[in-house]
């Protein structure tokens, strides 16, 4: 196969006319020719998701390859932490085997902190052995995020233990700090870790890049740190990469790392620069097997309309053609559905908080973040148990233990959703993925977890008249075996109807409800064991 196109030579900073011979999968030569037609388009390597979590696609690796090689995806760099969490070992092996059924590139890593804290249930638990175990696995590419900063600044054994031996077989550790500065950063990152993608402010991501840490900067469905990050592509152009770390079905059909290139060529950055960062740093900084566009290189590129819109005409992997005008190329595959669901269904009681003082504490949910902020306010007491408020936007939020039969719901209260009636609940909560909901009645919010539980994972919303929208996702109660296109679809029309009918006001309302019970993540959360304030790292009463 002979293409003609602009090439776009990333590595040289060269633009020229070439002729690519491929043969066997692989770039046999790169020709300079004086000429190509003017609607040739260019040639150039394809675009690496440097994070991600594909569960939180809501699909499986096969089908979220159909869906992202659209957008010139050739490869991602993809924590199964949220799978692990689930099933364990049985789980990331599930992630591999369904990698290898189709052609995208998957790097995938051995979660690091499962579950991430002490202060959740989760449905496994990863030690220093079966971390191991992982890493020794050829198709384990690095050591997933290290959650556990803690861990790290005060020496906890295995932690440490985690970190040095992927140090010892030279595997990458991905790190996780949010917010961290100082001493503690530097001496988090001396441990060994290398990256991080959880920096949301523009002078915290400045301070790790001048440690010599690669700062992947997110734009996601639940969190953008774009905006604050983007002038770090200038400033620490070698130490930069893209990611989305969760990307939901709906706005993986929108597009991908292919966005945030378009989008940091309009606001004027070189356009080397950032084509590093999307499609070469991933591969030197995690030894990935994927090819650059070079004479012996697998064949893994992608052909532009042109350099600034970065429309995708066709996209390439081991010299296929996976993706042409818009369409995938890779066929539909039905999967296996592991899962673990063992919780009975609720009553509406087992959702009421007695009170003891009329002042409470709230989770702010802030919309488009995953961290949140604690509030105060006051609420109406009948008959012994709290009321939530819909006038003040003060809302029942539930965590349900989805691994053990009969345990109490955590309950509390959180503002930021504007529900004027119903519930919606959903069985992805990271990072141990129990069942979550948020709520303006007991029975609303027990109507909505009860609908998880038959479904063995989903999201739904529930009004008040007991009508329901819901999407099952019966794959570890994460994912979905149905077709990717009609699973974004399915779960537009969710979303649609909990913003119609509920009143709800969140961009992505299940996104923010996923990130509620995650006790790494300042400043207030919820797991299944209680409110959780993550600045002092202990739970706390929801009575003030």
């Amino acid at each position: 196969m002979i293409i003609k196109a602009k090439l776009l030579d990333i590595i040289n900073r060269r633009i020229y006319p070439a002729e690519v011979n491929v043969d066997n999968g692989k770039i046999a030569s790169i020709k300079e020719i004086e000429t190509v037609a003017d609607d040739a388009g260019y040639i150039m390597p394809g675009f690496i998701d440097a994070h991600i979590h594909i569960e939180s696609s809501m699909m499986p690796p096969t089908e979220f390859a159909r869906l992202a090689v659209v957008h010139g995806t050739v490869a991602t760099v993809s924590d199964p932490h949220e799978i692990a969490n689930v099933l364990g070992e049985e789980g990331v092996q599930y992630m591999l085997d369904e990698a290898t059924r189709v052609p995208l590139k998957f790097c995938f890593g051995a979660p690091s902190c499962v579950p991430a804290t002490t202060f959740e249930t989760a449905g496994a638990h990863l030690g220093t052995e079966s971390v191991k175990r992982l890493l020794d696995k050829k198709d384990i590419g690095y050591l997933s995020e290290m959650m556990n900063f803690p861990g790290v600044l005060f020496n906890d054994s295995e932690v440490i233990a985690k970190i040095n031996y992927a140090k010892e077989i030279g595997k990458p550790i991905d790190g996780h700090a949010p917010g961290l500065k100082g001493d503690d950063a530097q001496k988090y990152f001396a441990a060994g870790i290398t990256t991080d993608h959880e920096c949301f402010t523009y002078e915290e991501g400045k301070d790790k890049a001048e440690l010599g840490i690669h700062i992947l900067i997110r734009e996601g469905s639940a969190a953008r740190n774009y905006n604050a990050l983007h002038p770090l592509i200038k400033e620490f152009p070698k130490q930069i990469m893209f990611c989305s770390d969760d990307k939901h079905p709906d706005d993986l059909i929108k597009g991908h790392i292919n966005l945030i290139v378009q989008k940091s060529i309009k606001l004027g950055y070189d356009l080397f620069d950032v084509l590093k960062a999307a499609c070469i740093h991933p591969v030197h900084h995690y030894n990935l097997n994927v090819g650059l566009l070079k004479e012996g290189d697998s064949a893994d590129f992608i052909i532009v309309k042109d350099i600034v819109s970065f429309e995708v005409l066709q996209t390439y992997i081991n010299g296929e053609c996976v993706a042409k005008d818009k369409t995938s190329l890779i066929h539909h595959l039905p999967s296996q559905i592991p899962n673990v669901f063992k919780v009975n269904p609720k009553s509406p009681e087992e959702f009421s908080i007695k009170a003891t003082t009329s002042k409470v504490r709230i989770i702010k949910a802030i919309d488009g973040e995953i961290v949140t902020q604690s509030e105060e306010g006051e609420l109406e007491i009948i008959n012994g148990n709290y009321i939530p408020s819909i006038e003040k936007d003060i809302l029942k939020i539930a965590v349900v233990n989805r691994y053990k039969e009969n345990e109490p719901p955590a309950v509390a209260f959180v503002r930021g959703f504007r529900l004027t009636q119903g519930a919606l609940a959903s069985s992805v909560a990271h990072d141990s993925h129990n069942i979550v909901a948020v709520g303006v009645s007991d029975e609303a919010i027990c109507t909505a977890v009860n609908e998880i539980i038959q479904s063995k994972g989903g999201v739904v919303s529930v009004n008040d008249s007991g009508e329901s929208s819901r999407l099952a996702l019966p794959i570890a109660g994460l994912m979905s075996p149905i077709d990717g296109y009609q699973l974004a679809k399915q779960y537009q029309t969710v979303d649609r109807w909990t913003k119609e009918e509920l009143g709800c006001k969140v961009k992505a309302p299940f996104m923010l409800l996923s990130f509620l019970a995650l006790p790494v993540i300042p400043s207030l959360k919820i797991t299944d064991l209680g409110l959780f304030d993550v600045e002092k790292f202990t739970f706390t009463d929801v009575a003030i």
